[in-house]
């Protein structure tokens, strides 16, 4: 792991899952404050701890329509700040490594925010499927999470070994990725003609 980029990328995993033991106690009403690349670690991944347990409520049937909208639109914002923070940790990744050659670096598809994204949700996945794995009620179905945990920690274990080594290949020169901009339209009423009132409701 190169020295310029101000965090060990192979601590995410135990970090994330860290923050979520202790949220899952007493989390924070707000999105931590972050300066330096491990804090926006811990923001974006605040957001998808919010998500996951909104996505929760959002399925539920015995609740009124209008708290179910209310839950969706709680889901809009969180995903915002989640989406706007993957291109915050791709920012200061960027910032701390070489520019790339273009005569010799191969671009990589996906970024670096995007796999720490996806190292977050994967958190989420172990966290939740560890208690179920654990369950006493139901020891058929703690039997296949168990299989299923097993399966999600590898999976988390093989993208941290795919970030680094794309970290590594970025300082030496051999990759590069891009900071992609998502441009979000649905929460921005001059973009989404159902906020505006420019388009019909379908």
């Amino acid at each position: 792991m190169p020295e310029a980029v101000p965090i060990e990328v192979a601590t995410i995993p135990d970090f994330q899952a860290h923050a979520l033991a202790e949220w899952y106690v007493a989390a924070p009403d707000e999105i931590p404050v972050y300066q330096s690349l491990s804090e926006a670690v811990l923001a974006q991944h605040y957001c998808n701890f919010r998500l996951w347990n909104l996505e929760d409520q959002a399925r539920r049937t015995d609740v009124s329509a209008d708290r179910i909208v209310r839950v969706k639109q709680g889901i809009d914002g969180w995903n915002q700040r989640r989406n706007d923070l993957v291109e915050v940790l791709d920012s200061l990744i960027l910032a701390a490594l070489p520019e790339p050659s273009p005569d010799r670096a191969q671009q990589h598809s996906e970024t670096a925010g995007m796999m720490i994204d996806r190292l977050s949700i994967l958190s989420l996945k172990i966290h939740h499927m560890r208690i179920n794995a654990g369950r006493d009620d139901d020891p058929e179905l703690a039997a296949e999470c168990v299989g299923k945990l097993a399966t999600l920690e590898e999976q988390r274990d093989d993208l941290a070994a795919c970030l680094s080594r794309l970290i590594e290949q970025c300082a030496s020169g051999e990759r590069f990725f891009k900071l992609y901009r998502q441009h979000k339209a649905y929460n921005d009423p001059r973009l989404n003609p159902a906020l505006s009132g420019r388009g019909p409701l379908v």
